[in-house]
């Protein structure tokens, strides 16, 4: 079944902020919950930091009424900070490839800072854009 979940970024302050947002909720962290360094290094990409392996990739938390915040920390080492326009995301968890797709299309017409609809090691095809009116979207379906 497809839902729509909110992705925040920081600057190296998800798990302190997830950790507060835990404490307003009264709920638990559920689903994966990964830091940088759990995760293989994609292929040439340079060594990273102990301090940026410790770092959040991934966490969520619901909230009320069933909606799911979710978190990653953003890597200055990368060249990555956080502004309005990359800080909150609209997170699409579509039941199909073809959907995934068909939205991608539609919402990345005049979009900047895409990625493509790829493949990726968690399991989902997966892709984001920032569309023309400064909204992130994000598109998670699963493989198969």
């Amino acid at each position: 079944m497809s839902r729509v979940s909110t992705y925040l970024n920081f600057q190296g302050k998800a798990e302190e902020a997830f950790t507060f947002y835990k404490k307003v909720f009264g709920t638990e962290f559920t689903g994966q919950f990964m830091r940088f360094g759990d995760v293989p290094a994609p292929p040439g990409a340079p060594p990273m930091s102990d301090a940026d392996k410790k770092k959040i990739l991934h966490l969520e938390l619901p909230i009320v009424g069933g909606h799911v915040l979710m978190a990653t920390d953003m890597l200055e080492s990368m060249g990555q900070n956080v502004r309005i326009g990359n800080n909150t995301t609209l997170n699409l968890e579509l039941d199909s490839r073809a959907e995934a797709d068909r939205l991608y299309g539609m919402l990345s017409e005049g979009a900047t800072e895409k990625a493509p609809m790829a493949e990726m090691f968690w399991g989902a095809y997966w892709g984001v854009c920032l569309d023309r009116f400064g909204i992130r979207w994000m598109f998670n379906a699963p493989l198969k």
